[in-house]
């Protein structure tokens, strides 16, 4: 890795997924999302000093960092079983390295914002913990930004880049497809629809030049089936992130499965 490590935007799933006594879903299309992300932290896991997350599932008015040396867990789905809301994991944050990346932002014309009291969201801590169930190294959050402008969260990364070569492994967490509600009616369209979006995103991350997957990001909503993909973006957002840290980088495809009936794909910069 040459000392510089790659950014990777992962799927995280729906809900508690990782815990169900009855799985969501096709059960083998789980074992093989669990399988990638004890890959992912097998990998990893002795190679880096701390991951950032970007997460689908929090956004505010300005990019804005948890700061807390201890967050807890934030249970924020609905519908599941009671034994899913006393879930633990015992990952810690770093002020000092949250402060890092307040002044990366900072210094690149982007302001910015503290939170001290906010737990880590499922999107963290449903991947991660599969991942890193012992976790050793802080992990630090940085909310996406209301409207999920494609620019801005490209920018975002850009100003993170740095920190790839400071140990901290660069994580977006969503999904590639997001239309909560075509999973769990018999969609008839559903595999249609997810394949031809999925098809245009590989071929905009791994074929395109930096300049046109930029480019292309920034107009995601003109693909084939995009908006039907993701009537609102902040799934698609954290990949934005990604793109923007990973600029100068050619990327993989490292995920490439169907998840609750929907062509599902993660990438990663770097590697």
């Amino acid at each position: 890795m040459n000392g510089k490590l790659p950014v990777y935007y992962i799927p995280h799933g729906g809900g508690p997924w990782h815990v169900l006594d009855e799985p969501m879903g096709d059960p083998e299309d789980l074992e093989y999302l669990k399988n990638f992300l004890k890959n992912l932290g097998e990998e990893y896991s002795n190679k880096i000093k701390a991951i950032l997350v970007i997460s689908a599932h929090w956004e505010e008015k300005v990019p804005t960092i948890n700061f807390s040396e201890n967050p807890g867990l934030l249970y924020d789905y609905y519908g599941f079983p009671d034994y899913t809301y006393h879930l633990t994991w015992p990952a810690h944050g770093d002020p000092f390295l949250a402060e890092k990346v307040e002044y990366l932002l900072n210094n690149n014309g982007i302001t910015t914002a503290r939170e001290n009291k906010r737990g880590y969201d499922h999107g963290v801590f449903v991947p991660l913990m599969v991942a890193f169930p012992n976790p050793e190294i802080p992990i630090i959050q940085l909310s996406l930004v209301k409207k999920l402008d494609p620019q801005l969260h490209i920018n975002i990364g850009k100003a993170l880049e740095p920190l790839r070569e400071a140990g901290v492994l660069i994580i977006g967490s969503g999904m590639s497809y997001h239309n909560i509600k075509t999973f769990f009616v018999n969609d008839t369209n559903l595999k249609k629809v997810s394949e031809e979006f999925d098809t245009w995103l590989k071929q905009t991350i791994i074929f395109s030049n930096k300049e046109e997957r930029e480019k292309e990001l920034i107009n995601w909503y003109k693909a084939p089936s995009a908006t039907i993909s993701h009537p609102s973006s902040e799934h698609l957002a954290p990949l934005f992130v990604c793109a923007g840290a990973g600029y100068n980088d050619k990327a993989t495809q490292v995920y490439s499965n169907y998840l609750l009936g929907a062509k599902i794909s993660g990438f990663a910069f770097g590697i």
